[in-house]
């Protein structure tokens, strides 16, 4: 707590100053470029590592980024918070892209590996049931390339699960199928403060460098896409 109160004082006297302006035009409202979907782990700062500003991402975190599928209605499965920052994310705000960001050293999909129950945890253990689709995937394929621990191969299962779920909900379907909505899978590595992304064409995640990063501003301009 200290360390907060210390850094909204540090923050008043020289951040402040410079970044009023922009809080206040964004008072007015926000036009977010996508959903940002992360882990509530500390150690995975969005803002940080894509280098954005206020305003820039509408940002939804829970514990392993998972996300309740809906019923063919479009109602969650489960709990309605997640499926509300959809909607809210692609009705109201417009999105164009939805982003689901997992991790390494992921505590949830550690806990999944062992079984998911958490001593003294019954909320914890049963919320980690929308990870079962990845595990089982996990369970059937294997893990994929060498130097990955299972625990980080399940969390780029997952995020592939939770996209899955994702487009089970109606709306984003149909955003999707009317060219309105992308929907990504991000990978973040914090050993080495690194992002990779899920490349469909080759079924796998790339680290995205300078290379890899040039190589997907040219696709998105050709797209005519921001």
């Amino acid at each position: 707590m200290k360390k907060l109160i210390e850094g909204i004082l540090e923050f008043r006297s020289k951040v402040r100053p410079e970044v009023k302006d922009t809080f206040a035009r964004l008072a007015l409202g926000q036009s977010p470029d996508c959903l940002f979907i992360a882990c509530s782990d500390s150690r995975v700062v969005p803002n940080l590592f894509a280098s954005t500003h206020p305003g820039d991402l509408f940002v939804l975190r829970n514990v392993g980024n998972l996300v309740p599928p809906s019923d063919p209605s479009g109602r969650s499965t489960a709990d309605e918070s997640e499926a509300s920052a959809i909607e809210f994310a692609v009705s109201a705000l417009g999105v164009r892209d939805i982003i689901v960001c997992g991790h390494s050293e992921c505590g949830a999909m550690k806990a999944l590996l062992a079984g998911k129950a958490v001593a003294g945890a019954p909320n914890l253990s049963s919320w980690l049931r929308h990870g079962d689709g990845a595990r089982a995937r996990l369970d059937r394929d294997g893990p994929a390339g060498a130097g990955i621990a299972p625990h980080d191969r399940l969390s780029q299962i997952s995020v592939l699960e939770q996209i899955e779920h994702i487009k089970t909900y109606p709306l984003v379907q149909r955003a999707i199928d009317e060219g309105k909505l992308r929907v990504h899978g991000w990978w973040f590595d914090i050993a080495e403060a690194s992002v990779l992304h899920y490349e469909e064409a080759d079924q796998r995640f790339a680290l995205i460098d300078e290379r890899e990063g040039t190589r997907l501003l040219e696709m998105l301009s050709a797209e005519g896409r921001s």
